[in-house]
């Protein structure tokens, strides 16, 4: 089963970059989508804001 939000630690590795960006963008997508800080993001809306298929990203996910 796989997991249904996404972590800084997945965004890294999916893009390469910081963990300091991971969560920039998390923070970025939880603005757009008027999310409150403690509410999670799924992989759904992370897929809908980059631009990238869910197929894509799933690898990524490590449960």
């Amino acid at each position: 089963m796989k997991r249904t939000c996404i972590y800084p630690k997945d965004i890294q590795r999916i893009t390469g970059r910081s963990g300091s960006y991971s969560r920039k963008i998390l923070a970025q997508i939880r603005a757009t989508l008027g999310k409150e800080p403690h509410q999670f993001v799924t992989v759904e809306e992370f897929a809908v804001y980059s631009g990238l298929d869910v197929a894509t990203i799933e690898p990524f996910i490590v449960d």
